[in-house]
This record gives C-alpha cells, sequence and structure tokens, in this order.
C-alpha cells in the first residue's frame, strides 16, 4: 500500500511511481490511499504558519510508523530534511524540471509586464528573487494547490503567478507557462521537481523494490541539495536557494541567499566531485554564508 496526498499533483506522481513499479514486477498488487494531511485540512490563509515544518507529509509518516501503509509518495521539496523516526527515503525515482515558471494572465514574461503587475506567490525564496529582477512589482500572497492558485490568478485579477514549472507539466498544464526562469536567474527551491518515496528503514522487502526504481544521479543531486538546506536552517522558510546538476563526474552547483526585498544578493556557481554529495552540498552553504549570506539569514531571523 502506497499513501499519498489527494490533490492532483500528488496523485500524478504516485501514478508515476507506480507504473514504474508495475514495469519493474508486473504481478505486484498496488493500493493507492490517499490522505488529507494537515497543509490540506488547514485555511489557506493559515498555510503560511505552518509550510516548510512538515504539514503536508507528517500524517503520511504516522501512517508509515503505524504500518499502516507500506510507502508514502512525496514531493521531496515539502519533505523535511528530518525524518520521522524509523523512516528513510526508498527511492528518489525521477526529477522533472526543476526551474520556476511564470504563468501571466497576458501571455507576457516578466520584463515585458507592466510597471507595478501584481504577481501571485506565496514563497518568501521567489519573492526575494523576483523583487532583484523587477524591483517594482507588487507580490501578493498566494496559497493552495496548482489548480486553486491557477484559478484564484484570475479570480483576484493578478497580471501572474509564478509556480514550479514541475508541477505544471506532471498536471499537462505547461501550455499555460509564459516564462521559464533560467536556474541562474531564479533559483529553485532544494530539490523543486524531485519526487521522493519514503518507507520504514527496517522493511527491507520494500527497501529492495524501490531500489529497482531508484535513480542514482537524482538521489545523489537530492543529498546534495538537502545538506545545503540543512546547513542553512532546515526547514525554515527562508530567501534562498540553490539547485545541482550532475554532469559527468561533476555537480554543478548554483545558489542565492537574498535579502528579502532583494536588494542584497549572495550568489555563486561551482563545479565540484560528484562523489561526496553530502559533504559537498553542506560545504557550499558554508561558503556562501561566509560571503554575506550569513548576515542576510540572521537580519532575517531576528
Amino acid at each position: 500500500m502506497i499513501g499519498t496526498r489527494t490533490s492532483r499533483l500528488a496523485r500524478a506522481q504516485t501514478e508515476i511511481v507506480t507504473e514504474m513499479l508495475r514495469k519493474k514486477f508486473p504481478a505486484l498488487e498496488i493500493e493507492v490511499v490517499p490522505v488529507t494531511t494537515m497543509g490540506d485540512r488547514l485555511p489557506d490563509e493559515k498555510r503560511a504558519e505552518v509550510e516548510g515544518k512538515g504539514a503536508f507529509t507528517e500524517d503520511l509518516e504516522t501512517l508509515l510508523q503505524k504500518g499502516e501503509v507500506d510507502a508514502a509518495v512525496h514531493s521531496m521539496k515539502d519533505l523535511p530534511t528530518k525524518l520521522g523516526g524509523g523512516l528513510a527515503i526508498g527511492a528518489t525515482p525521477v526529477r522533472a524540471d526543476p526551474r520556476d515558471a511564470l504563468v501571466s494572465s497576458y501571455g507576457l514574461s516578466l520584463p515585458e509586464m507592466p510597471d507595478g503587475a501584481v504577481v501571485g506567490t506565496s514563497s518568501v525564496r521567489r519573492k526575494a528573487q523576483l523583487l532583484s529582477l523587477r524591483s517594482d512589482i507588487e507580490l501578493v500572497d498566494l496559497h493552495g494547490n496548482v489548480e486553486t492558485r491557477l484559478r484564484r490568478m484570475g479570480e483576484r485579477g493578478l497580471d501572474g503567478i509564478v509556480l514550479a514549472a514541475a508541477g505544471l507539466r506532471r498536471l499537462h498544464e505547461e501550455g499555460r507557462i509564459t516564462e521559464y526562469f533560467s536556474i541562474e536567474e531564479l533559483v529553485p527551491a532544494p530539490c523543486q521537481g524531485t519526487i521522493a518515496v519514503e518507507i520504514r528503514a527496517d522493511d527491507h522487502d520494500v527497501g529492495a523494490a524501490l531500489m529497482a526504481i531508484d535513480d542514482g544521479d537524482v538521489r545523489a543531486v537530492s543529498t546534495c541539495e538537502r545538506s545545503f538546506a540543512t546547513r542553512l536552517g532546515g526547514d525554515c522558510d527562508l530567501p534562498a536557494g540553490f539547485c545541482a546538476t550532475k554532469e559527468g563526474e561533476r555537480m554543478r552547483l548554483v545558489g542565492a541567499i537574498l535579502s528579502p526585498d532583494g536588494k542584497t544578493v549572495v550568489k555563486q556557481t561551482s563545479f565540484e566531485d560528484a562523489a561526496r554529495p553530502y559533504e559537498v552540498g553542506r560545504r557550499f552553504a558554508e561558503k556562501m554564508l561566509e560571503l554575506g549570506g550569513e548576515a542576510i539569514l540572521e537580519g532575517v531571523m531576528r
């Protein structure tokens, strides 16, 4: 049995995992258990208080720990850097496009939008980087799943919204994207676009089955990115992004730490040995903190 959130995106991601498993093990019987998590139950105005604290994963982890499901499918971006007791990541089967994307009401890119354009996003990371690109735009909070945010863009008369490209593409909504931001322009959140399958650490049978769909390159970059996030503050909602891309035996790292108003920016790009992803991610985070990121984050967390 595989647990998943009830949103369309979560179900689509779970379908990716189940199809991969069925191809490897045609006789395997799989039951999908939909779960309405605490984050899903909260009204939108309350979500800002819990985002980044396991609100969308804790209920699934509890079912795993109780043995009521054998695995749980998550967007790894939502998964806390410290997993629930006795749990482990059994597979990182796929990563989609990690970039952020703009959906504009009028088919415009960010540079084409009029002065004072109103753009919706609840992400501190996206807000800071958008302001560093266009200081004149107005940013408003916009919570909810992908479909909700797309609908409310029209209801609230917003000029555009910024979402993860991966989610839009997995819901076959990529036709609504009017601009893809490059990784350097708007550095993604760690593990954006990555699917994680969580299991009980001592469940060796399920672990062995899931290793058949694990992607070693995806596991390496996600390990690197989660290490970076852990060093910066774990699961705090910070104006920082980090993206690792494996290129042969090396990793290309892009990171950014910004003041919330986007006026102070520490941004770095580096190529590192891919053999030690955890150490590479942590070391890169420490370098960015030394270059001015620590002062920025201290100001944010006061």
